[in-house]
């Protein structure tokens, strides 16, 4: 009983829904065919790679399914070709998802060139920072002079900024009314790091900024209905684009179609979106091929802890049962480790996992979008259903942005690409939903 507790603690931490792949791992598998094709590498290091000039691109797709690691792939690339690459996470220090404007995005673009630019001088940037001081040393939490500390110390002092700005709703307000009125002073300050950082990476490198997790940016409307995306991807692209460098930007898949869509084609080009994992037609019949994928992401994971454990007969005590899995997750790869997680630590220590346990964890899943779904927004949902089509406007986007409503891609027999939306499988199950639809 021991041993087989500890088996299924190790299945359970193989399926962590929040961590990203490494770009060499053993478990990541190739998803292209059943994703219309679309390659991270392909699609935006070919941009770089090509242009005489700096490029700044966008790159979309429902939260958790794999955008990160598929960036971390595209980081790897662009440095075995001789790039060095700025990567972060915008969300882990810098700023609050709940509640973003452009000026958090442009302050933690500096903290993390400053911080992983160490070769350049950091002057320009320093300089910025002592003109403002008088302002911002409170907003920083200290008294203390801004001359009197070393460079690293004052380097430092954009760490605080930001994570004043994370953590603290009233000076977060301070901060940016402090910071808007120089931010063009900031980019040029943040250009001639650049350029010195660049003349000593050596002849012919180039640098790459990706800012991950602004996916994730919950959107604030306003009265007169525009939001805080629309702030920060369409009146701040001049900003946006305004570095030095080639720049990455992940965009909130809702916002690719809202009206702003072709204002966004105008100023960075087409997005790039990641979709779904297929594993249903447009007709509601099984796609067999993206169901071989989702299974094989699970295999691969639970290889990695006992490579003889089959996953049809003692894991899951039949093929039925495991495709269930994989169905309802929709496609989406967090929400298929999620579905794991619970059917794992569901099981009573007992296994195979039977379709009881498989259905409790279904059951309990379906509460939290249920929950997520407003009154008003379930013939939305039946409309979709039935048209495998969106509208452009707020009811649509807020489903898209909540993963309610999923997208897929897939190329027909003439090789044309098709879009296609439905509802996420753990709501088509839910009583109201299916009262509706009948």
């Amino acid at each position: 009983m021991a041993d087989q507790r500890d088996l299924l603690k190790r299945l359970f931490n193989a399926f962590k829904p929040f961590e990203p792949l490494k770009p060499d791992s053993p478990v990541y598998v190739d998803c292209r065919e059943v994703r219309g094709d679309g390659d991270v590498i392909q699609d935006l290091a070919t941009n770089i790679e090509f242009s005489d000039n700096n490029t700044c691109q966008l790159y979309a797709g429902h939260r958790g399914a794999g955008k990160s690691t598929e960036l971390l792939r595209l980081k790897k690339h662009l440095e075995d070709n001789g790039y060095f690459v700025v990567y972060f996470a915008a969300d882990e220090k810098d700023i609050n998802l709940e509640d973003t404007e452009y000026a958090d995005i442009l302050l933690a673009c500096t903290r993390n060139l400053l911080e992983q630019l160490k070769q350049a001088n950091p002057k320009p940037l320093l300089d910025w920072l002592r003109y403002r001081w008088e302002d911002l040393k409170d907003l920083a939490n200290t008294e203390i002079s801004l001359e009197s500390l070393a460079v690293e110390s004052q380097i430092s002092q954009y760490a605080k900024i930001t994570a004043n700005i994370r953590a603290e709703p009233t000076l977060r307000r301070k901060i940016r009314e402090k910071v808007n009125p120089y931010t063009e002073s900031l980019i040029e300050g943040i250009n001639a790091f650049i350029r010195d950082a660049t003349n000593k990476l050596g002849s012919g490198s180039k640098l790459v900024m990706i800012a991950d997790s602004l996916d994730r940016i919950t959107p604030n409307v306003q009265p007169d209905g525009r939001s805080n995306h629309d702030e920060i991807f369409i009146d701040r692209s001049a900003q946006l684009k305004g570095l030095d460098c080639h720049t990455i930007y992940t965009i909130p898949i809702s916002m690719v179609y809202s009206n702003q869509a072709p204002n966004l084609k105008i100023e960075y080009d087409e997005p790039q979106v990641l979709p779904m994992i297929m594993v249903e037609t447009p007709e509601g019949e099984v796609y067999e091929l993206g169901v071989a994928k989702m299974r094989e992401i699970i295999d691969r994971r639970v290889k990695g802890i006992k490579s003889d454990l089959s996953l049809e007969t003692e894991l899951f005590e039949s093929r039925e049962v495991l495709d269930k899995v994989c169905l309802m997750s929709g496609g989406h790869v967090r929400d298929l480790m999620f579905l794991m997680q619970s059917v794992i630590k569901r099981c009573d220590d007992e296994l195979p996992i039977s379709a009881r346990v498989v259905q409790r964890a279904i059951t309990e899943a379906r509460l939290s979008y249920r929950r997520s779904v407003q009154a008003e927004e379930w013939q939305v949902l039946v409309d979709v259903f039935r048209s495998k089509n969106v509208l452009n406007n707020q009811q649509y986007r807020g489903l898209l942005f909540n993963r309610c409503l999923l997208e897929y891609i897939y190329f027909d027999e003439e090789g044309e690409k098709k879009t296609w939306y439905d509802v996420h499988p753990l709501i088509k199950g839910i009583q109201n939903f299916k009262d509706m639809v009948r």
